[in-house]
């Protein structure tokens, strides 16, 4: 038997009991809200309910009727505690039901489609240059970008009244204090050859290396110069090594990087870290050599240094000049891919736009 069941039986005893009864049962039967159900609760069984006053009158009433009109109170107490219990996981049932279909997957939709990242341009252009020198023999070295004087300069031959040791064109961590005989310079490379020096210190020739990384320089940012740049800088190392050598070498990269169409020319220079030094140009992509605003009319774009390593930089690493030859290249990443996707502002490298990003 149910509580309410023996409730109705009970309150036969006491029929004038119906009445209340049947309004406290009735008064939960058209809560539609948790809110409406708490409310008839305490209306019921709150200090004022109507339910409460039930215990209330027991004192007035004499020995015989407490019993029966305590154990109705009581049985008409628990009845309407199970009916708010009963309603209020029902309402909150049918509310996560609510909620679950508001949020229910329809695999029959579409999925979205999620974009597929890629290599940076200026990352794409160093592994193309890469992947070409290795090509041809050579192998990746790398060293650390904050450097020390002697490798990034000394070594390499600049001497110390040389522009490019001032604080105009050097981002320096640190510079020698001549009255607590500091020690040497420390600074942030300005190119990434202290990397060929370094190889050199440890290894005997024959020698192919290439050391592409960053590097700094103090520069304005606009938009052919930053202070944060890429380069790719080879080396080669060995007997009898001609500038012959050094000519057919690039000319194989230049034709394997821009096209076989493209012509090559080399024209003399002056690098403190070879001699005699070179310059290298292609013809114009836009005007193929004929002149244009790109070429500013000359028909051709520089796109690299080189030269003869100078015997003064084998002397830092004790190769002997009369036994060992080489030549060193190096070119700016960020100018090979303007020329080579005909971008003519740096600054977009660095802007991490979608959009321009998307084209490469």
């Amino acid at each position: 038997m149910t509580l309410k069941e023996e409730l109705l039986i009970s309150v036969e005893e006491r029929p004038e009991m119906a009445a209340l009864v049947n309004d406290a049962l009735g008064a939960l039967q058209g809560c539609g809200s948790l809110r409406e159900i708490e409310d008839a609760r305490v209306r019921l069984l709150g200090k004022k309910g109507t339910v409460t006053s039930v215990f209330k009158g027991l004192a007035v009433l004499p020995p015989e009727e407490k019993a029966v009109v305590g154990r109705i109170g009581n049985l008409l107490r628990q009845v309407i505690e199970e009916e708010v219990d009963a309603l209020r996981r029902n309402i909150e049932h049918r509310e996560t039901e609510r909620r679950l279909a508001a949020q229910t997957l329809d695999v029959t939709l579409p999925g979205r489609r999620r974009g597929i990242g890629h290599r940076h341009l200026l990352a794409q252009v160093i592994e193309e240059a890469t992947r070409i020198f290795v090509g041809l023999g050579y192998e990746v070295a790398e060293g650390p970008e904050v450097e020390l004087d002697y490798y990034n300069f000394e070594a390499l031959n600049q001497p110390p009244y040389h522009p490019a040791r001032s604080l105009n064109d050097t981002l320096y961590v640190r510079r020698p204090d001549p009255i607590c005989d500091d020690p040497a310079d420390i600074m942030l490379r300005t190119h990434t050859s202290p990397v060929q020096v370094r190889v050199m210190e440890k290894r005997r020739p024959p020698l192919y290396v290439i050391s592409p990384g960053r590097a700094y320089r103090r520069d304005e940012i606009d938009a052919t110069h930053s202070a944060v740049f890429h380069q790719v800088e080879g080396l080669a190392v060995d007997r009898d090594i001609t500038l012959g050598h050094l000519k057919g070498t690039l000319e194989v990269f230049a034709h394997k990087l821009f096209g076989r169409e493209r012509d090559v020319r080399f024209r003399p220079h002056y690098f403190p870290f070879t001699e005699p030094s070179a310059e290298m140009d292609v013809s114009c992509f836009k005007c193929l050599g004929a002149g244009c605003s790109l070429c500013k009319g000359a028909g051709w774009l520089e796109i690299l240094g080189c030269g003869m390593v100078d015997p003064n930089v084998f002397g830092y690493v004790g190769y002997d000049p009369e036994e060992f030859t080489g030549f060193a290249f190096g070119m700016g990443v960020e100018r090979i891919a303007m020329l080579k996707y005909g971008i003519d502002d740096m600054r977009v490298f660095y802007e991490d736009d979608a959009r321009f990003l998307r084209q490469f």
